[in-house]
This record gives structure tokens, C-alpha cells and sequence, in this order.
């Protein structure tokens, strides 16, 4: 017998992830990654109150790498839960997303 698949399920499609970071001296703080071809400047986090920046992403499922870019400078998200080794010597952070199931 053949299982029917749950439709209520997101079936793959694009989540949207909440990304924030504190760094109450940092004039700007942008994510640069791999849903924004590396780009430094393209997708700026908005500021709030006492130095922290927010930004919410739609993405598709899988592992997305990425790295902040605070006031010109590239750093490993200090709330990646995990993190892989880049060309440059460094560490990129990496978000996974779910398939919303």
C-alpha cells in the first residue's frame, strides 16, 4: 500500500530565519553568505534597541553558509550552532534549514 503524503507539510519550500546579533559599537552589521552570492553589502540587519541587529531571511532547506559583516569587517556569527572551514582561512557559520516537516 502506498503512503499519501502529509500536504500540511512544507514539501521543501523556502523558510524564513530569524538572524540576530549583539554589538552595541558597531555601526553597521550586514549578512553576506550563500543565498546572496557572498555579497557584503546586500543584505543589511536592521538595528534595535541596546546594540542589536536583526534580520529575517526566507531561505531554501538545506545548509546555508554565511558571515556577518560588522563595520566592514567578516566575522563567524559568535550564535552559529556550527560552523565549516572557508578558502580564506577563516570560518564560515552555517544555518541549517528544515523542510518545514
Amino acid at each position: 500500500m502506498k503512503k499519501n503524503k502529509d500536504k500540511s507539510k512544507n514539501n521543501g519550500q523556502p523558510q524564513r530565519v530569524h538572524f540576530e546579533y549583539c554589538s552595541p559599537t558597531s555601526e553597521s552589521v550586514c549578512i553576506a553568505g550563500t543565498f546572496n552570492d557572498w555579497r557584503a553589502n546586500a543584505t543589511p540587519m536592521v538595528p534595535l534597541q541596546a546594540g542589536r541587529w536583526a534580520k529575517d531571511l526566507t531561505l531554501p532547506p538545506g545548509a546555508c553558509e554565511y558571515r556577518l559583516v560588522v563595520d566592514g569587517q567578516w566575522v563567524t556569527d559568535p550564535q552559529a550552532a556550527e560552523t565549516v572551514p572557508n578558502p580564506f582561512g577563516g570560518m564560515n557559520s552555517v544555518r541549517r534549514v528544515s523542510n518545514g516537516g
